[in-house]
């Protein structure tokens, strides 16, 4: 089961940045369209009522009745259609006659807006109306305003604020975007510090570049502080056992090897055998030096790798140098890496090794033994690069792996077609090293 992937805080202010811009807008548009709609009506009647004062005004005084409608006049009045916007009549109310268009503008109903006298705003059918009494009595100046335009007013304006409220929401949205981007920058810096710090004693980040970073500057000092007497102790105790053990196995080394030369041929076989293995326990010792050793500083310098491999005490092995190319690494902690790698190839079955630099800086050892199988192969390559060693290499491979990180480079196991190879790419001056399969 795969675990979760992290949430990013930049990605989740980010989301809460758009959905707050977001409503903040829809929020903002619907205050404004409540306040327009009831603006634009109070802005749009005292239009009304100006248009009807100005045009009562204009228009002629009638004492006289109004004339009857004749037929050429009913024609005219019926081919009037209501304008889609503005209109006004007048409209002439009688005893007897009712109400009844007697002007009008040249696209105003054929019908009066209000078939009794109203004075004042008023809703009709479609529209909004204005009434202004006449001089001379029973008629009255009607103006109206199509409901329809006024509506499309109030979208036009409302979808006006909407739009800047919008337009400024996202330029919000972008500004804050990029503030928190950049107010986050201390904490990839924060990483990057992190990643060159070493637990040293005396070793610190330094002061932080938010006042909220502080703390976290201070739990970090204080754990490198703890990390670093660790590493100092368990170093002081590794280094002084190491040295203590080497005196007696090199006596017991050259006691066993006296007692070879002078114990009876029946004896040499389980004699060889201890020799042998008092020899792998100072290897042994040998190596946990030399593991300290490679996380504290690395001599680099120009080898000649048959008189390296030449002083190695392996027997057993038919060693093969080809050095084609140049090699410049730490003498003592390579002698090292190719000890134990030469050793596993004789505790695994092999006979021959060819130890080669395949290109500058790189060494390779190919053995004839029986080797592994590519899903082992990978298994071993996948725990030497994530460092994680316990149950899955021995301490011999996870020493060539720290001296090889040592160097700056990396221990790869690369595929071949029978026995087992090992490579340890020791990243030159200035290059880092190249993956190859």
């Amino acid at each position: 089961m795969k675990p979760r992937p992290l949430s990013s805080i930049r990605q989740r202010l980010t989301r809460a940045l758009l959905g707050w811009s977001v409503l903040w807008s829809v929020s903002v548009s619907v205050a404004v369209w409540l306040a327009v709609q009831h603006e634009v009506d109070e802005l749009l009647d005292d239009t009304l009522r100006a248009a009807a004062e100005i045009l009562s005004s204009s228009l002629p005084t009638m004492d006289d009745p109004p004339p009857a409608t004749t037929g050429r006049d009913a024609a005219t009045q019926a081919a009037r259609r209501p304008s889609s916007r503005f209109t006004w009549q007048v409209v002439a109310y009688g005893p007897g006659a009712g109400a009844q268009v007697v002007l009008g503008s040249s696209r105003s109903p054929t019908r009066p807006l209000h078939l009794t006298p109203s004075a004042g705003f008023a809703n009709a059918p479609g529209w909004r109306v204005f009434g202004v009494p006449l001089a001379g009595g029973g008629r009255l100046l009607y103006v109206a305003q199509s409901q329809l335009e006024r509506r499309e007013a109030q979208r036009e304006v409302a979808f006006s604020a909407a739009l800047a409220t919008l337009a400024i929401a996202l330029l919000a949205h972008l500004w804050l975007g990029a503030r928190v981007r950049y107010e986050l920058l201390p904490l990839d810096r924060l990483a990057q510090r992190l990643s060159a710090h070493d637990p040293m004693p005396g070793a610190t980040l330094g002061v932080a570049e938010r006042q909220e970073l502080q703390p976290v500057h201070q739990a970090i000092d204080a754990l490198t502080e703890r990390l670093a007497r660790r590493l100092a102790h368990e170093r002081a105790f590794t280094a002084h056992a190491a040295h203590s053990l080497r005196t007696p196995l090199a006596g017991i080394d050259a006691q066993l090897a006296v007692a070879l030369r002078e114990c009876p041929p029946a004896l040499q076989p389980r004699l060889q055998r201890a020799r042998a293995a008092a020899g792998r326990l100072q290897r042994v010792v040998g190596a946990l030096l030399v593991l300290f050793r490679s996380a504290v500083d690395v001599q680099r310098q120009p080898l000649d790798l048959a008189a390296l491999v030449a002083r190695l005490p392996i027997d057993g092995l038919s060693i093969d140098v080809q050095a084609a190319h140049r090699l410049a690494a730490d003498a003592d902690l390579l002698e090292a890496a190719l000890l134990n790698l030469l050793d596993n190839a004789l505790r695994y079955g092999a006979r021959h090794v060819t130890v080669s630099t395949p290109v500058d800086d790189t060494l390779r050892l190919h053995d004839d033994g029986p080797g592994v199988s590519p899903e082992h192969r990978d298994e071993l390559q996948a725990a030497i690069t994530a460092q994680a060693y316990e149950g899955h290499t021995g301490l011999g491979l996870m020493l060539v792996d720290l001296i090889a990180r040592a160097h700056g480079g990396a221990f790869v196991l690369p595929e071949v077609e029978h026995g087992f190879a090992a490579e340890l790419r020791l990243a030159g001056s200035g290059r880092a090293p190249t993956p190859r399969g």
